[in-house]
């Protein structure tokens, strides 16, 4: 190990210079005093202070064999000055096992290089090492030979290595901390390491517990940290055995608070790891006994196997994250792989969480038209509007792909009055292009959160006095779950919407609160049947294909329906069968594949000039 050391100390500074001043000669010669190497007439004043020094030192001459050595360095390595003498000071240094010093090194001996500070650990005769701290000086240009100086840092180092430990490991329960985890982590990830040979795989178990905020509220955090200590000690125990004749046992960590990782290297697949975390949720459903208290808990784990090549520590920890959050999502007390699929659907959720409002700017959405066709008479009386978002990275991306996502981050309000407006104004533009035929109404979908967040009433008015839209050519569509149970503001909002002119429809009839008590006191005009009713509709031999219930429930909901002054509408109509009985059965509207998909208004512009294909029923 080599390493820059503090530099010489004034001691072997002092030596140095004495030892320069006395005219060192030839490497093996004898000064006047008898120590050889130290020359000076009469007896060198510095002799005895090289003699004594407390600092291990030794003169090497220019092919590196010792030339005298003090007592100290005899001491260090368990001999005498004079049983050093002539030995080659790299071999008992240790100096060439690295190629960098052992060069610094003969270029100090040519005079080359100003001086060497490397660190080495020595051992000594009886069995014992030590650390060393090693200086090697030249005496002067004239003197064929350099100065070398030792000096015992084994307590520093000791130290160094205790305050390495206290810096790196969790105090509650004495397992590698946060800084040690993403050292080791990092080491694993660095292409040397996996190219060595092994897996070339890391896996990795990332868990938190469930519940322990509850223990460290109601117990206490002294019971808290005794219970993350004891499941630390289940975790090594888990590593311990999963490690057993395998090539190494994996790291466990405390990352923070409550969440622990346990670290394979090279990993032999997702097999082991999903074995691991089966060991630790096992381990961990045991109760704990501390001290009398019996406790209970379990914990989620993010499970995540790969190839190291192409990993980094920060996309790996993002992917287990990610993977963590969905077992505790899926239910807790389980283990869950990570999936690239779903990953996959999390990332476009979030890069159009963050585009929603930006793109309403731009133009980015576009609406298309499906036809409200009349069972009596299959011409086309209205539309549905459906919005889409043409998206610049992934296409044409229908409602329910982003409908949801724009309700919870608040974009649907700006969303839901661009729609409006957009629709209304294609309905009087309509109405302006065939001033002949009975002008059709538009259907626009009303979230929740635009009850809520906005005033509708005001933005309707609004819209409807700009586009100069009758209200009754308006007709507007909430969820059943929406409306049902519905009181204060959003039961004002719809009154006044309705007092208004404007048609209100209940979408998706008979999935939700199913409360028809309610229907009395709502100013609703329509319901929407939703699909699941009508697909039960799909043959003329109902006896042979389908049970008689679905027609006496559907047709007993269009009875009360019209005893209420309600038209209906039935969703998802795809067959000419369907529609035959519907029809039988007194339905009003229909709206499905039959009829049409949703197209573009320019299509619907072509059928209204064609009320001969609109009495056809197919767009």
């Amino acid at each position: 190990m080599s390493g820059t050391s503090e530099g010489p100390t004034p001691a072997a500074d002092l030596i140095r210079t004495a030892v320069t001043e006395s005219n060192f000669e030839a490497a093996g010669g004898t000064d006047a005093g008898g120590v050889p190497g130290l020359g000076g007439a009469g007896g060198d004043p510095y002799r005895p202070a090289f003699a004594a020094a407390p600092l291990a030192m030794a003169v090497i001459g220019r092919e590196g064999q010792v030339v005298t050595a003090n007592d100290a360095l005899a001491a260090l390595f368990g001999g005498t000055p004079e049983a050093l003498v002539g030995r080659v000071a790299a071999d008992f240094l240790d100096l060439a096992s690295d190629a960098r010093t052992w060069h610094a090194y003969r270029e100090v001996l040519r005079g080359r290089q100003a001086r060497l500070r490397c660190t080495r650990r020595l051992k000594h005769p009886d069995g014992h090492a030590i650390w060393a701290q090693i200086s090697v000086v030249p005496l002067a240009d004239r003197a064929p030979g350099v100065l070398l100086s030792i000096t015992d840092i084994s307590a520093r180092r000791e130290l160094q290595a205790q305050l390495r430990h206290l810096q790196m490991h969790d105090p509650v329960t004495r397992l590698p901390n946060r800084t040690l985890f993403f050292e080791r982590l990092s080491a694993a990830l660095d292409t040397e390491s996996y190219t060595r040979g092994g897996t070339g795989r890391i896996g990795l178990c990332y868990l938190d517990l469930d519940g322990f905020k509850a223990v460290n509220d109601t117990l206490g955090h002294r019971v808290g940290d005794r219970l993350l200590a004891a499941v630390a000690e289940r975790l090594t125990r888990c590593a311990d055995e999963a490690g057993y004749a395998r090539a190494g046992t994996p790291l466990v960590a405390r990352l923070g608070g409550d969440e622990f990782a346990l670290l394979v290297e090279d990993s032999t697949g997702t097999e082991q790891l999903a074995d691991l975390a089966e060991s630790v949720l096992t381990a961990l459903q045991e109760p704990f006994d501390l001290s009398g208290q019996r406790l209970s808990l379990s914990a989620s784990i993010g499970v995540i196997e790969r190839q190291a090549a192409g990993t980094t520590a920060t996309g790996l920890m993002q992917a287990a994250d990610t993977t963590l959050y969905w077992a505790k999502a899926d239910g807790k007390a389980r283990w869950t792989l990570f999936d690239p699929e779903r990953n996959a659907h999390r990332m476009t959720r979030q890069a159009l969480a963050s585009t929603l409002r930006p793109a309403i700017d731009r133009g980015e959405f576009t609406l298309e038209y499906q036809p409200l066709v009349g069972m009596a008479d299959g011409r086309l009386s209205g539309v549905e509007a459906l919005v889409r978002w043409n998206h610049p990275q992934f296409g044409t991306l229908t409602p329910n792909r982003f409908i949801g996502l724009a309700e919870e981050e608040g974009a649907i309000v700006p969303l839901g009055r661009w729609v409006l407006a957009t629709a209304c104004r294609q309905a009087r533009r309509w109405q302006l292009e065939h001033p002949d035929e009975p002008p059709i109404f538009v259907s626009v979908n009303v979230a929740v959160r635009q009850v809520w967040d906005s005033d509708l009433v005001a933005d309707v008015a609004e819209i409807l006095a700009e586009t100069g839209l009758a209200p009754h050519l308006l007709q507007l569509e909430l969820t059943e779950s929406a409306v049902m149970g519905s009181s204060g503001r959003p039961l004002r909002t719809l009154q006044a919407l309705s007092d208004m002119g404007v048609r209100i429809a209940i979408d998706d009839f008979g999935t939700g609160y199913s409360n028809l008590a309610y229907l009395s006191r709502l100013p609703v005009s329509v319901l929407k049947l939703d699909g699941s009713f009508v697909r039960g509709f799909q043959y003329e031999d109902a006896a042979a294909h389908a049970s008689p219930a679905d027609e006496v429930i559907v047709e007993a909901m269009i009875q009360l329906a019209h005893r209420l002054g309600l038209t209906v509408t039935a969703e998802c109509v795809e067959t000419s069968a369907q529609a035959g009985r519907l029809r039988r059965i007194g339905c009003d509207t229909g709206q499905g594949w039959l009829y049409s998909r949703p197209v573009a208004a320019d299509r619907i512009s072509e059928l209204l000039a064609c009320p001969e294909g609109q009495a056809a029923g197919k767009p």
